[in-house]
Parts: C-alpha cells; sequence; structure tokens
C-alpha cells in the first residue's frame, strides 16, 4: 500500500439525521459543510465549474505525482482513477498549460472537469456512516478521499490555482500540471514497455 507524508483531516462526524444515508441527506451534508452543489441523484454527484474543477489521471501515475507534489488541494479516488480538485476556471487552462509546457500533442491520460461536469461523491470520511445494518442502505464505496476537504472552512481558497498557490500552501496550478503530466507519461511508457523474453527449457 502507498502511502503518502501528509495525514488528511477528518472531517466532523455527520449528524444523526444523516446517518440514514439516503441521496437526498448525502447531498444536504455537501451543500451545507461545503457549499457545493450536488446533483441530489442516487449515487449523489458533484457539480464541478462552480467551486472546484478536477483534474482526472491514473490513480498509479497519481501516487508517483504525489510523492514529488505532496502538498495538494483535496484528493478523490475512484476506481482506477485519481480526481484532484483545483481552483475553478482551471480546466480551461488545461490545454494552454500542456502547450506551454511542452506536453502539446503528447497523448496523455490526464483529463480536465470544469463547467457542466460532475463526479460522484465520495463518503464525506472512511467511518461514516457507521456500518450497516442488513437490509440497510450502505455508502457510495466506489469514490473515496484520499485527502478529504475539511467541512467549516474555506476550501476554495486552498486549491491550486494559476499564480503561487491558495492560502492553504497548495502548489502552483502549472507545477501541479507539470508534474501530473510527466507521471502520466511516464506510466505510459512503462505500460508500454514490452515484457522480459521469457527462457524456454534447456536456455541457458
Amino acid at each position: 500500500m502507498i502511502s503518502t507524508a501528509r495525514t488528511p483531516a477528518v472531517p466532523s462526524a455527520a449528524p444523526a439525521s444523516d446517518r440514514t444515508g439516503r441521496p437526498a441527506d448525502r447531498s444536504r451534508w455537501y451543500e451545507r459543510e461545503l457549499g457545493w452543489p450536488t446533483t441530489g441523484s442516487d449515487p449523489v454527484e458533484l457539480r464541478t465549474g462552480v467551486a472546484f474543477d478536477v483534474l482526472a489521471l491514473p490513480a498509479v501515475a497519481g501516487f508517483a505525482m504525489l510523492r514529488r507534489v505532496p502538498d495538494t488541494g483535496p484528493v478523490a479516488i475512484e476506481g482506477p482513477w485519481m480526481r484532484l480538485l483545483v481552483a475553478a476556471g482551471s480546466a480551461d487552462e488545461l490545454p494552454g498549460l500542456l502547450d506551454w509546457l511542452e506536453w502539446g500533442g503528447v497523448p496523455l491520460d490526464l483529463t480536465a472537469l470544469g463547467a457542466g461536469g460532475r463526479i460522484t461523491a465520495p463518503c464525506p470520511t472512511s467511518s461514516w456512516p457507521p456500518p450497516a445494518a442488513p437490509g440497510e442502505w450502505r455508502p457510495q464505496e466506489a469514490a473515496v478521499w484520499l485527502r478529504p476537504p475539511e467541512p467549516g472552512g474555506e476550501v476554495e481558497p486552498t486549491l491550486p490555482r494559476t499564480g503561487f498557490g491558495g492560502d492553504g500552501g497548495a502548489p502552483d496550478l502549472v507545477r501541479l500540471v507539470g508534474a501530473a503530466a510527466t507521471e502520466c507519461h511516464r506510466a505510459r511508457l512503462l505500460r508500454a514497455r514490452p515484457l522480459p523474453r521469457q527462457r524456454r527449457a534447456g536456455e541457458g
């Protein structure tokens, strides 16, 4: 298991009324605690392009990037993908940044979600809600926070943006994109590398 240097803060416990696990309660938790708009669907989704945008890259490349850039904004994992929350408007800047960093035209598994996008809302904490009783709804397990946002705080000023980072010490968006592109390219090259030829019986 790969660990990162930064220990994520644990958000405050959800009130008892939210522990029913109903999608409406999940939506209210995000909207009340963080001020983030949701779809209110099942599964609950967070709307991008309002409070934040998202950089998405393969998790294997993402973990390697986090070793190089240990301080970021909130980070979520969903299946094989890592999602990095960045300042709203960053998705529109990604193509230009990649060109400026001389990654333009290079195939990369690095994309961005901005206005009109959405991501599955991770469970607010790893222990919320408590274990479900038989027949009771269980939390969405497809998406989890690796580095959760802190309720009650101003999350948006801490998100990576073009400039010199946010008040929370997050890296500049250029540095984050550069590191992400490098690790995405490295992961792609490793996947394309042929496996060593196995020796046949009798070969020296």
